[in-house]
């Protein structure tokens, strides 16, 4: 199974450009990513830019509209995320239990979901992507 841990820093909705956690955070949590790792659990990582730097794509009307960061209405937001493979919630949890995180940060865990999740007719409406895996992690037959 498939987990993503999304890092949720408060107060990040509203860093600067260029805002970067401090030198020993970052060592704690370079340690924490090695044991992910070494265990075989780790499949992906990536820190996020703060939202001052970003931009949010809405389709009201089924039009695009571009709103550039900062975002008055964030409350709160991802700072990076961890994308692991374990064999249950529980092992995720535990996992993001063991990060180095501060008091103002929060880990939400959420399962990704596989095409074996879906009913047959999604399934069938999503084969025309190249790459789509099944929950193994092997391309899904058709």
């Amino acid at each position: 199974m498939r987990f993503m841990m999304l890092m949720i820093p408060k107060g990040y909705e509203t860093a600067e450009p260029g805002t970067v956690p401090d030198v020993e955070a970052v060592a704690a949590m370079m340690r924490y990513n090695e044991e992910l790792q070494k265990a075989g659990v780790l499949l992906a990582l990536d820190g996020l830019h703060p939202p001052s730097m970003g931009a949010r794509v809405s389709f009201a009307g089924g039009r695009p509209k571009v709103t550039d960061g900062p975002f008055a209405e964030a409350k709160e937001v991802v700072g990076g995320y961890w994308m692991i493979q374990v064999s249950s919630r529980d092992e995720a949890i535990q996992w993001a239990s063991r990060c180095p995180a501060s008091d103002n940060e929060i880990i939400e865990v959420r399962q990704v979901q596989e095409m074996s999740d879906f009913p047959a007719d999604v399934q069938e409406a999503a084969s025309g992507l190249p790459g789509m895996q099944d929950q193994a992690g092997q391309p899904r037959q058709r």
